[in-house]
């Protein structure tokens, strides 16, 4: 029997029906607050982190999955008779692919292959789910690789983001970027940009911003046969809207929050659609 584990890390935000549906073992990143660490999704959820982030002067830390978790994981499998995909968030965000690799390393099994996504959040994990979904086709852990590497650079997203303060304290974006979010009415749209968070354009108002999705996946073109998502961040400004006027463009899309990671970062109000182009 070609057994197969898939495996990934929290901030892929995944939703829990999808982890359930396909056994994926998530390891969490964690959050470091007020002098206490948080295992991201399982010790506190967004809601909770926002409220705490409204009432502290302390912006949170954020630390990636180390290598000895990882061991743990991996043996744990292997010895199960598992092959293992891996796969996480961009390696020019966090260290935890890197954490991933020197612990297939430490091992010495040529039965791990760990794929830096280069995204993050259900940008990652709609490449988690198509894994998944290879792995309930039949196809073998090498052929899963090959095919998720692939589909990496079809991926697309555009987010518009009420404040890119988050960003900019947590080093995801510099000062110079963040500082078109302060200007009043104007929303910022990014996406993910060679493995890094990047402002693509910017618009004036929610209106507009809806525009540009819409106008962005029309340009794009959605591949129908992968799923899509709705993401979003506390925002009911955009959310309704844009989740109407999606329903006319994609017949299969997941809505969902991001989770704690990714949420000290982008922090509230931002919403967009992640998606996989035609390849």
């Amino acid at each position: 029997m070609n057994k197969i584990k898939i495996i990934t890390d929290s901030t892929a935000d995944l939703p829990k029906h999808i982890v359930d549906k396909y056994d994926i073992e998530v390891l969490p990143l964690y959050v470091g607050f007020e002098g206490k660490t948080y295992s991201d999704g399982v010790d506190i959820n967004l809601h909770e982190l926002l409220n705490k982030m409204d009432n502290s002067d302390v912006f949170p830390t954020t630390a990636q999955v180390n290598p000895q978790r990882f061991m743990e994981a991996y043996r744990k499998y292997l010895n199960e008779g598992y092959t293992i995909v891996s796969l996480h968030l961009s390696s020019k965000m966090s260290g935890t692919y890197q954490s991933a690799c020197i612990a297939r390393d430490m091992l010495e099994s040529d039965s791990i292959y760990v794929i830096d996504s280069q995204n993050v959040t259900m940008s990652f994990g709609l490449l988690v789910i198509k894994a998944a979904r290879l792995k309930e086709a039949g196809l073998k852990a090498d052929e899963i690789y090959d095919e998720v590497k692939k589909a990496i650079p079809h991926v697309k997203c555009a987010f518009a983001f009420d404040s890119l303060d988050n960003l900019v304290k947590g080093g995801r974006l510099s000062k110079t970027a963040g500082v078109i979010g302060t200007i009043l009415g104007i929303k910022p749209i990014l996406s993910i940009v060679n493995g890094e968070m990047a402002v693509i354009d910017r618009v004036r108002g929610s209106k507009k911003a809806i525009r540009y999705i819409l106008d962005y996946i029309d340009e794009i073109g959605v591949n129908k046969e992968e799923t899509a998502v709705l993401l979003h961040v506390d925002n009911k400004d955009i959310l309704e809207n844009l989740r109407e006027n999606l329903k006319d463009k994609i017949d299969d899309f997941i809505e969902c929050e991001v989770g704690c990671v990714v949420g000290v970062h982008s922090g509230k109000g931002a919403c967009g659609v992640v998606f996989i182009e035609n390849y």
